[in-house]
């Protein structure tokens, strides 16, 4: 199994982040808009999102940890046999935060491509997340 990660250095508050991470429902328009193109609610704990290049995934929230700051989510379905993700905030300092973003994904032929997604998402994410907070989405 492909373990993937990224780990972004960020000049943003950790709750801040952690805020936009948490909101499930809006990763299109608070963690990543622009990579993240629509996203679409299927009660509270599913979302299908629609990628930048015309790709979709049916995301299943596992879990959301305010204590700990981490969100889990799996991807049932599709290309891959099995896909599950983290993603968690630490602080970092004053004004600054560690995001933590890791995949695992079977079969390993598809690591590559997820391993791309994730690179382009990580550089939208830490640009949307470092804008001062009245110019954030």
């Amino acid at each position: 199994m492909a373990s993937l990660r990224k780990e972004l250095s960020l000049v943003a508050d950790g709750d801040r982040v952690w805020s936009a991470l948490r909101d499930f429902g809006a990763v299109h328009r608070r963690l990543a808009p622009g990579f993240v193109t629509g996203n679409l609610m299927e009660g509270e704990a599913v979302r299908v999102v629609t990628f930048f290049n015309g790709s979709s995934a049916r995301e299943t929230l596992v879990s959301c940890d305010d204590a700990s700051r981490r969100l889990a989510y799996a991807i049932i379905g599709g290309r891959a046999m099995h896909y599950s993700a983290s993603a968690q905030v630490f602080d970092g300092g004053p004004g600054r935060s560690r995001f933590v973003w890791i995949v695992d994904v079977l079969p390993d032929e598809i690591a590559p491509y997820i391993d791309d997604m994730m690179t382009r998402g990580a550089a939208v994410m830490k640009a949307t997340l470092e804008q001062p907070p009245s110019a954030a989405p």
